[in-house]
């Protein structure tokens, strides 16, 4: 596993006593840094900064490697390449779907090498849930869809998954909960818990406040708590002793 990315040391293996640790992404107050691939109108990924995305890549790649966006974001491209990682799709030919590493732009450098991941899967896959054909509140469907991201993991790589839905109704199982159930199911490892936030910390805690009705209240909408933060999970791919034999 990689070094924890909120941490100078190495993560240990999680097992069952262990907690998984749990990373966080502040909000900026002021405007968020620059990044040196950040053309003006890039935008951010699902509330994560080019910057902090780009930092987040570092910490589960290195160069050379394969990173796979299931949904094609531009800034997970362009912050793949800018850290001279190799971005990829999926491709389908007669029924086979396979990876391929998109070719940069005449102006890009290309990355010195491939260290993993080429012909073997990728380094780190990114994706959002819920999606088409993989509901975050379906334990049957996420599971498939889980055991399919699998195998298009390197042994070893990180699948880095954003919810993006809403809580769910009261009384029912969270969307989180069954993400990790899903993943565990298909044989990944439930790595990390990193919370995005999508607003600033207020300065005092709201229930200090000695005149709370004097500050409007812009946390509701239709008497609804506005999302403040957005949950992303990291898994980690295992390897088999098959694999390891074949690696050694």
């Amino acid at each position: 596993m990689p070094n924890n990315p909120f941490t100078n040391r190495a993560a240990p293996p999680v097992t069952r006593s262990e907690p998984v640790p749990v990373g966080l992404f502040l909000a900026a107050r002021s405007g968020p840094r620059r990044a040196g691939f950040a053309r003006p109108g890039v935008p951010d990924w699902h509330g994560l900064s080019p910057v902090d995305l780009a930092y987040l890549i570092r910490r589960y790649t290195r160069v050379g490697s394969v990173v796979l966006d299931l949904d094609g974001h531009p800034t997970v491209a362009a912050a793949a390449r800018y850290l001279r990682r190799a971005p990829a799709k999926l491709v389908t030919r007669r029924g086979v779907t396979r990876l391929q590493v998109v070719p940069p732009p005449a102006r890009v450098d290309r990355p010195r090498r491939v260290v993993s991941g080429s012909g073997r899967g990728a380094d780190l896959i990114m994706l959002t849930l819920p999606r088409a054909g993989a509901n975050s509140l379906d334990p049957h469907g996420l599971t498939h869809a889980m055991t399919g991201w699998r195998r298009l993991l390197r042994p070893g790589g990180h699948l880095l998954a954003a919810l993006t839905a809403q809580g769910p109704e009261p009384g029912t199982v969270g969307h989180r909960s069954t993400v990790i159930a899903a993943a565990r199911a298909a044989g990944l490892l439930y790595h990390q818990h990193i919370p995005l936030l999508l607003v600033p910390l207020p300065e005092r805690d709201p229930r200090t406040d000695p005149n709370p009705a004097a500050e409007p209240d812009r946390r509701l909408r239709h008497g609804r708590h506005l999302p403040a933060f957005r949950d992303l999970l990291a898994f980690a791919g295992t390897t088999s002793t098959t694999e390891e034999a074949t690696r050694g």
